[in-house]
């Protein structure tokens, strides 16, 4: 690592400004995927951990929520300046516990810092209304304030923009926030906590809990639980968000929830091949396929099937390098644990058995350990188990389809509802499909959708809520109604 390295490698986590152990005293191992060895130990924290975390966010929102929109903005135009400070050595990190290549790495970190500075500008844009008086004796008023404390659980596919993302949201409306990252991937989150604390956030208003998967269970019903969390934040599967769900019923407070997904990819005959084909390059392998945006189901009209399968194959044959993302030249990196690993093998083996023809991959890398082949697959149908769950690794569906509306009714057939993409260059059909396509997000003519400008969320069983944009701040305010009477005009 570079020479601010150092600084941002910790092994403990960060609670009330400071850095803390496990009260039990565990700890647990962090792993790199792409060899199986270990680059430290971090706190292995538990319910009473959390409820410590909770007690000091909660008496640090009194002050907080009461600084000027303009300081906040300060704190939050500092963070970002020291994340891009240390830009080189958070991907480093990222890369040794994540398994993405290096390449990947740095764009999370610009991505992820993006939101920084996003919410930075637009905590000064917290505005609220005044609404026509209803007669001549009164005036109506409504201020958007911040909920308070809110939990934030992440996943470990995108350890730092699936917390800046929120965290910065949450800080700039005036909340303070107890993140719980992934087991998988803490040491990226400590990396930005410690980078909080350099840039002055107070004590109390970021916190971040680390524990192993043993202990994630109870964290997060303490979080949804507890009377002095007025939110939840969550991106992860639909069963777990489910769980989550159920558990914030009994203090009924506010939750945003980013779930899984079963993103269609349309190739229409119109289409532009050749950028069809990138775009599955750049929607599907990105993060080893890893992504909850994903393209899971790729529907290719039967005139052009047999040539974009063809020419798909050729691309990733030649410009997928599979290996240790911190080796040069590598753009694949490993599954990130044995539990994606046997999904993925399941689901193909699966497919396999029911009939589908592997084009090329279809097992596991010759590397061995967490690597899996790109793989395309054709001859799928809906009884497959890969047509409806989430794969979450390389495995590209190629399926055919006659009409649009065949196209429109087999990308709708699902539960989940988060991103879709068609390629067409029919302008008429473009708005058609857009407008029918059942998700929160569509890309047109474009594998690469996220942005911090832009509302990022499903429908469906994909969750609720939105992320990034103006819209980002609405899950951490609420608007309050003030009507002033006894005036006379």
């Amino acid at each position: 690592m570079g020479s601010r390295g150092a600084c941002i490698f910790k092994h403990q986590a960060y609670i009330n400004g400071k850095w803390l152990n496990a009260l039990s005293g565990k700890k647990f191992p962090v792993s790199n995927p792409a060899n199986g060895l270990k680059i430290g130990e971090v706190p292995d924290m538990n319910k009473e951990d959390t409820l410590h975390a909770i007690a000091a966010a909660k008496e640090s929102f009194k002050e907080w929520q009461n600084v000027p929109a303009k300081e906040r903005s300060k704190y939050l135009r500092k963070w970002f300046e020291l994340i891009d400070k240390s830009s080189e050595d958070i991907a480093k990190l990222m890369t040794a516990e994540n398994g993405k290549p290096l390449i990947e790495a740095k764009a999370e970190v610009a991505y992820g810092a993006g939101y920084i500075e996003w919410f930075a500008e637009e905590a000064k844009r917290i505005y609220g209304e005044v609404a026509p008086r209803p007669s001549n004796t009164r005036e109506m008023v409504f201020f958007r304030e911040p909920i308070g404390v809110v939990g934030l659980i992440t996943p470990w596919n995108f350890p730092m923009a699936m917390l800046t993302r929120k965290a910065a949201a949450a800080l700039a409306a005036g909340c303070t926030c107890v993140a719980r990252p992934a087991e998988d991937t803490p040491l990226t989150a400590l990396a930005l906590a410690a980078l909080a604390e350099e840039a002055g956030l107070p004590k109390g208003v970021f916190n971040v809990v680390t524990s192993s998967a043993h202990h994630a269970a109870e964290i997060g019903k303490a979080l949804c639980e507890s009377e002095d969390v007025a939110g939840i934040s969550f991106t992860g599967s639909t069963a777990v968000g489910k769980i989550l769900y159920q558990q914030c019923a009994g203090t009924v407070k506010r939750l945003a929830l980013e779930l899984g997904g079963n993103a269609p990819f349309m190739v229409f005959d119109s289409a532009d091949i050749e950028k069809a084909v990138e775009g599955v390059m750049a929607s599907k392998f990105r993060n080893s396929g890893q992504t909850c945006v994903a393209s899971n189901r790729i529907l290719v009209q039967e005139t052009v099937f047999d040539e974009f399968v063809k020419a798909l194959s050729k691309r990733i044959e030649k410009m997928l390098v599979v290996g240790d993302g911190l080796d040069c030249g590598v753009n694949q990196g490993p599954l990130a644990n044995e539990k994606q690993l046997v999904k993925v093998e399941s689901l193909v083996k699966d497919a396999v058995n029911k009939g589908a023809k592997v084009v090329i991959g279809g097992k596991q890398h010759k590397l061995g350990g967490l690597f899996y082949e790109p793989t395309v697959l054709t001859n799928i149908d809906e009884q497959m188990e890969c047509f409806n769950e989430e794969i979450f690794g390389p495995v590209c569906l190629c399926i055919r389809f006659k009409t649009e509306a065949d196209a429109i009714e087999m990308a709708n057939n699902t539960r989940r509802g988060l991103a879709g993409y068609f390629f067409s260059n029919d302008y008429q059909q473009i708005w058609r499909v857009a407008r029918k396509l059942q998700t929160g997000i569509v890309g047109v003519n474009e594998g690469i959708i996220s942005s911090v400008e832009a509302p990022f969320g499903g429908i469906k069983e994909s969750g609720f809520g939105r992320e990034g944009s103006h819209h980002g701040i609405d899950e951490y305010t609420h608007v309050k109604y003030v009507t002033f009477g006894g005036l006379n005009y």
